[in-house]
């Protein structure tokens, strides 16, 4: 990926921040962008390791004012060839608990942010003749379960936007995909099983937790959580020359947990 550089949404931590690394560690200069300027510092001096150019840019992308800030600092960079979409975020909440308010602020964190950049960096990718648009959805836009609704919803529609988005982009050098984790054992994931282990049973070490929590909440054909790590390596391929045939799909990295039809 030398001489392209992606813009990672969201990637001072997580999925984001194992997708800046690699793509850094393939060639590529990078954009590391979060809210918090000391954590996402901290991910970009990390990232510079790989000897790429790794810039910073601070802003909510739910926000007009946000995502303008982060455009500047972005662009001040130079061009955009990887779009990223991996910012978001859910409340963990059932649906007597999901207010509308909820729902709103669930569609304008995950799928009105992403649309901020698209319109933002897509239009130059386009009279380039190349680039890349990649959004992380997750297998909850399928399968949806009871808990958080909201966000189920708007991961469909995070989905839907990238195969929108990929036929409007036919013709251009342009492709727009979806990689679609499943169960990854970031930070709060982690956090969230140490917490509920108890009250359901699944014991009190991580790995004996996560082999349980994958068989009853979460289950799939290998067993375990993933890893943020076996997401960006589907977002590398994504991102790379050997995917110019591939637009407007979706790439499920969920151990087999989303049943095809």
């Amino acid at each position: 990926m030398t001489g392209r550089r992606a813009l990672v949404t969201g990637s001072s931590s997580g999925i984001g921040a194992a997708v800046a690394d690699l793509l850094a560690a393939e060639g590529a200069d990078v954009v590391v962008h979060g809210r918090d300027r000391e954590r996402t510092e901290a991910m970009a001096q990390k990232v510079r390791a790989h000897g790429r150019r790794v810039d910073v840019a601070i802003g909510d992308l739910s926000t007009d004012a946000g995502a303008a800030d982060v455009a500047r600092a972005v662009a001040a960079g130079g061009d955009v060839d990887i779009l990223v979409n991996n910012a978001g975020s859910t409340d963990l909440v059932p649906w007597d608990m999901a207010t509308p308010d909820l729902w709103a602020k669930s569609y304008e964190v995950n799928v009105i942010s992403a649309v901020r950049m698209i319109r933002e960096f897509v239009p130059a990718m386009r009279r380039r003749g190349w680039g890349r648009v990649i959004q992380i959805g997750g297998g909850l836009s399928m399968q949806p379960m009871a808990m958080q609704p909201q966000y189920c919803a708007a991961l469909a529609a995070r989905h839907n936007l990238a195969v929108s988005l990929a036929r409007d982009l036919k013709g251009t050098g342009v492709t727009s995909n979806v990689v679609s984790p499943g169960a990854i054992m970031v930070e709060y994931v982690r956090d969230w099983l140490l917490e509920v282990a108890p009250t359901r049973g699944w014991g009190d070490e991580l790995p004996e937790i996560e082999s349980k929590a994958a068989e009853e909440w979460i289950p799939n054909d290998i067993g375990r959580y993933g890893t943020p790590e076996e997401v960006a390596g589907a977002v590398a391929y994504l991102a790379g020359p050997l995917a110019d045939y591939i637009s407007g799909t979706v790439v499920r990295v969920d151990g087999g947990h989303v049943i095809s039809l």
